[in-house]
């Protein structure tokens, strides 16, 4: 979908561990840049490890990707990528905190310069505002009961490791929903303290305005809250005609910003599943920004 080619400059806004920049590289020869953005430190760190031997042509900064501007400022980009979500090096950290399967400090903070961990909302929402969260972050049909669970069982011991609260999730639910319900639960909390939807929602329009005409913008989401974002972002960007469906012609002047690249949502083939199991969730999109576009 990006199409790299040498000559262009690039921006991997979820660097992670370098594995997708470390491909636009490789298309883009001998003479494309990547620029690489990551809001987890330890991520920056090791991506620039593993990029070192391109040189001046992987540049790894430490920022989320909705600060992009700011970040590089003036700089404009021939393809942007983003791989939202949490990263398989820190699923497998326990003390990071995002696993339900690993024993650990209750923290799920991308960057620990946040000041809330999950244990910290799990000790301070209320009953109502905890099945909120469950609800519309994790969409979890038994968001009331969790919310009602862990409210009980805070008054008795505080909850602060992540095996404390997926044994609560596990009495909560029936057994046949534990393991949804369990991701359910930490994927609520990690958008929680991360704000993940809020930075997508301010920060696909903001890397739109970097994207060099007819750069290309790809986006891989990996659930339903996240696909809805982009895809209504693209929809807008393709037709963002205002004027009520019966007018013949169109009054409002909006023209169409780039046309999209993926009708239909692009997902793993069977053996792109078998060899990396966590990218079964995988939806990819994309949208090309339009060159005659005059706004």
């Amino acid at each position: 979908m990006l199409k790299p080619r040498s000559g262009c400059v690039y921006l991997d806004g979820t660097v992670g561990g370098g594995g997708h920049t470390r491909a636009i590289l490789e298309a883009s020869a001998p003479d494309g840049r990547v620029f690489g953005l990551d809001r987890d430190p330890e991520a920056v760190k090791e991506a620039a490890s593993a990029l070192q031997s391109f040189g001046e042509r992987a540049v790894i900064s430490p920022g989320n990707f909705s600060r992009a501007q700011e970040i590089f400022p003036g700089l404009l980009f021939d393809g942007i990528l983003l791989d939202l979500g949490v990263s398989s090096h820190q699923l497998d950290t326990p003390r990071r905190g995002f696993s339900c399967d690993r024993d650990g400090p209750l923290d799920m903070r991308m960057d620990e310069g946040r000041s809330m961990t999950a244990a910290d909302f799990l000790s301070q929402l209320s009953e109502e505002a905890l099945a909120r969260v469950f609800r519309d972050y994790g969409e979890s049909p038994f968001s009331r009961i969790l919310a009602r669970e862990i409210v009980r069982e805070r008054v008795k011991e505080p909850i602060k490791t992540t095996g404390h609260l997926a044994r609560i999730v596990r009495r909560a639910v029936p057994s046949r929903s534990e393991r949804k319900s369990l991701v359910q639960a930490f994927q609520a909390l990690r958008i929680l303290v991360n704000s993940e939807l809020d930075c997508l929602q301010d920060g696909l329009g903001k890397l739109f305005e970097t994207l060099a005409p007819p750069g290309r913008m790809a986006v891989i989401s990996y659930h339903s809250l996240e696909d809805r974002i982009v895809k209504l972002f693209s929809r807008q960007l393709a037709n963002p005609c205002t004027c009520p469906p019966d007018l013949p012609v169109c009054a409002c002047g909006k023209i169409p910003r780039a046309r999209i690249l993926s009708h239909k949502v692009i997902r793993p083939a069977g053996n792109e599943i078998a060899g990396n199991p966590r990218s079964r969730s995988a939806r990819l999109r994309a949208v090309e920004k339009l060159t005659d576009f005059r706004g």
